[in-house]
């Protein structure tokens, strides 16, 4: 099954990515944790704040992304406004793909740049595969996916786990998706960025 939950245990077999938690912070709130994996990944979702770790002290705002790689590193996240941030845990190997945090919602005028597709869409999300395996981590919204030729509806604390090479969409959303994407060991050819079948090549990421 390739869409699964938050927390420890849940990931199916063979992926890269061992867990995730959605931590969701009031203002003036605190969350302490100590790293446990060979990688992990904190995004910023929402809000702003500060990261205590390593004896430093690091500003945080929306769309920030730090790297937790050492194992047993206390973790203190101070905030003062409400914040959302993911963090993520696993063995994905260096060269890796790319991250981030992401918004996307239905465009007045939908679009497919991709490779074709025979459903509806709503979006101008292109349908695309990867050198690599991805994960579309959902903090907000309400979404229909497409993943290795299966849809899925996609809420929030649901992680949609797209192994290499499968195509993968988003063409309709229900209500704005917030998220975060992750893209792990590269492979094959090693391409970052978003890939299609079609004779003019691959897309720039």
């Amino acid at each position: 099954m390739p869409v699964f939950r938050g927390g420890l245990y849940q990931a199916p077999q063979g992926c890269e990515v061992d867990f995730f938690f959605i931590f969701e912070l009031t203002g003036c709130g605190f969350k302490r944790f100590c790293t446990s994996a060979v990688k992990e990944k904190l995004f910023i979702g929402n809000g702003n704040g500060m990261l205590q770790m390593g004896g430093q002290e690091y500003p945080y705002q929306q769309g920030d992304i730090f790297n937790l790689e050492n194992t047993g590193e206390k973790i203190i996240v101070d905030t003062s406004v409400d914040s959302v941030l993911i963090r993520v845990g696993g063995h994905w190997s260096d060269p890796s793909g790319d991250c981030g945090v992401f918004e996307l919602d239905n465009s007045e005028k939908s679009e497919n740049i991709g490779d074709p597709v025979d459903y509806p869409r709503t979006t101008n999300f292109d349908n695309h595969y990867h050198d690599c395996d991805e994960y579309w981590i959902i903090f907000k919204g309400d979404a229909l996916a497409v993943s290795e030729n299966k849809f899925y509806h996609l809420r929030k604390g649901d992680c949609l786990f797209t192994a290499q090479g499968s195509h993968h969409d988003l063409p309709q959303i229900f209500e704005k998706i917030h998220g975060v994407y992750l893209e792990t060991s590269l492979k094959g050819l090693k391409r970052k960025g978003h890939l299609w079948s079609r004779t003019h090549g691959p897309a720039e990421s």
